[in-house]
């Protein structure tokens, strides 16, 4: 066996013939120039990475970057506010093609981070490649050298299919391409992440350089952990999947460390195996972890072709449920069976209390797709590149979870306001943070303006007035709206929201929302469109 592990580490390092090269000669422009979109003198850098292979003018959305690095001042239309200081990071998948060969799914591109910088109302964009060792085996190799969401490495012969077998249960060939998420760690630390363990880098927020791998100190085993974790300028939480003896270990690690700590453990109720616990959400007292019957499935994951929901099954069978855990003790105060359930993102969480302050249960909002798993597939990249104009995005919710603490067997399930408010629509959401795991009012996300196959609105959702304010900008894509409160605001929707666009005629730009009106009030065009990014946070300047 080890000898079988040796030979597949060997093919994931990229020990084969190379076809043709995803990277060009690297060109570095140093010195102050005049930059593609600004007319103030600063430094601009570009390296070559790929040829685009789609039709950019249109789809920029889902087409490889164009560079592996840029960086340059914006004209800005508009005016940022003065108070905006700092930079919002973005991560996703950026680049889908090795050579010719082009990934298939949204969520197997490399990792692109893209930094925006607030000074006192300019603007300066910059992005950059992270640079994983499944990023640089491929450059290296020119071929796909680690398993992505749904893709693996091609095996040449049944030995190295064996060897590739026992490298994935080892770890060795999982990805650590942290295409999905980024925070900032209360001690400073910004990390990139992924559902992989091992794709958790560290990032140097100002260059955008990629320091380190983020290494956890403790002995706890596993391979995958949620790509959101809960973090705060206390804590960090997060929830580890145990597929062999299925469950969630929820792990709680202090700032200045890098050791999880185990608050305690949920036996998953129904069904062979976890479900997907791509995020979940915390109150004051609690951590919730959802059970969806969107379960991992060893089969699937040891398949060399994806099926319809890759490295998942659906088990309508083994039924949805809500576990609900003191975040002090560990004990499980409530875990009842909810209706079936399909969420990405969930997007906050509160106690609710009776009139002498007794918390009586516990309300969990999250973008739910009315328990329909087509949205994976939808998120080939053929689907998106291909669409017809017909109105082909599922329907999207506020789903929203009431679970009693009372010992009641059974939750609730609705729909928080009518998703007519925002075209049925919705995922990608951010929150004040200053209201994470309080009663809250504003949720911002992306919606929908139908005929569509993918969410091409941003909304403002009031959950008190159950009404929706929306942004359109025809043909445009844009990303996940963040929202950051002005200092010092005392209402919670007192602050801007940043979104990313990719626009119709393979152009882009950085846009900022008014939080209150959800007016435009900025707008910056950059030197070229970028694909479409997930998920960001918010660096203050010190």
């Amino acid at each position: 066996m080890d000898s079988l592990i040796s030979l597949s580490i060997a093919k994931n390092y990229g020990c084969f013939p190379s076809r043709i090269a995803i990277c060009g000669d690297v060109r570095v422009l140093s010195g102050f120039q005049k930059p593609m979109v600004a007319t103030k003198k600063t430094r601009t850098t570009i390296v070559n990475v790929a040829s685009n292979m789609v039709d950019e003018r249109r789809l920029v959305a889902w087409t490889s970057v164009r560079q592996e690095r840029w960086e340059g001042e914006l004209v800005v239309e508009g005016e940022i506010p003065k108070w905006l200081n700092g930079t919002y990071l973005r991560n996703g998948p950026g680049l889908w093609h090795l050579g010719d060969y082009g990934f298939r799914h949204l969520f197997d591109g490399y990792a692109t981070l893209v930094r925006l910088n607030f000074h006192h109302g300019r603007l300066v964009m910059g992005h950059r490649q992270i640079e994983s060792n499944a990023y640089k085996a491929a450059k290296k190799s020119n071929k796909l050298c680690y398993r992505e969401f749904s893709e693996v490495p091609k095996h040449d012969n049944f030995l190295t299919y064996i060897g590739d077998l026992a490298s994935l249960f080892s770890g060795a060939s999982l990805t650590d391409n942290a295409n999905t998420g980024v925070v900032k760690l209360a001690d400073g630390r910004v990390v990139c992440l992924t559902e992989t363990i091992k794709g958790s880098i560290v990032v140097d927020p100002d260059s955008l350089d990629t320091i380190e791998k983020f290494e956890y100190s403790d002995s706890w085993s596993g391979l995958i952990h949620s790509a959101h974790p809960i973090v705060t300028d206390t804590e960090f939480i997060t929830l580890l999947p145990d597929l062999l003896n299925p469950g969630y270990m929820v792990v709680r690690m202090y700032p200045g460390t890098n050791e999880r700590k185990v608050i305690g453990r949920v036996d998953c109720r129904g069904g062979p195996s976890p479900g997907w616990v791509h995020s979940f959400p915390v109150t004051e007292h609690y951590v919730i972890v959802p059970e969806m019957p969107l379960r991992y499935c060893a089969q699937n994951l040891l398949k060399a072709e994806p099926t319809p929901l890759y490295k998942f099954r659906w088990y309508p069978e083994s039924k949805g449920f809500m576990h609900v855990m003191c975040k002090a003790s560990g004990k499980i105060v409530a875990s009842v069976e909810v209706p079936l359930f399909v969420t990405f993102h969930f997007i906050n969480a509160y106690e609710e209390k009776d009139e002498d302050g007794r918390i009586t249960g516990v309300i969990a909002d999250c973008c739910e797709h009315n328990a329909d798993t087509t949205i994976l597939d939808n998120l080939r990249l053929q689907n998106l590149r291909s669409w017809s104009g017909e109105d082909v995005l599922p329907d999207a919710r506020v789903g929203r979870f009431r679970i009693p603490l009372d010992g009641s067997k059974n939750g609730e399930l609705f729909a928080a306001l009518n998703p007519d408010e925002h075209g049925r629509g919705m995922d990608m959401c951010s929150i004040n943070p200053n209201f994470l795991g309080k009663q809250y009012r504003y949720a911002y996300a992306c919606g929908a303006q139908r005929p569509c196959n993918f969410p091409n609105t941003l909304t403002k959702i009031d959950l008190v007035d159950r009404k929706a304010k929306n942004w359109y900008d025809e043909g445009a894509v844009p990303s996940e709206p963040y929202f950051v409160a002005r200092p010092g605001a005392t209402k919670e929707d007192d602050g801007v929201v940043i979104s990313m666009i990719s626009d119709k005629n393979g152009e882009g730009y950085a846009l900022i929302l008014d939080g209150t009106t959800f007016e435009e009030i900025a707008r910056a065009k950059f030197p070229y469109g970028l694909p479409y990014g997930l998920h960001g946070c918010w660096v203050p300047k010190n």
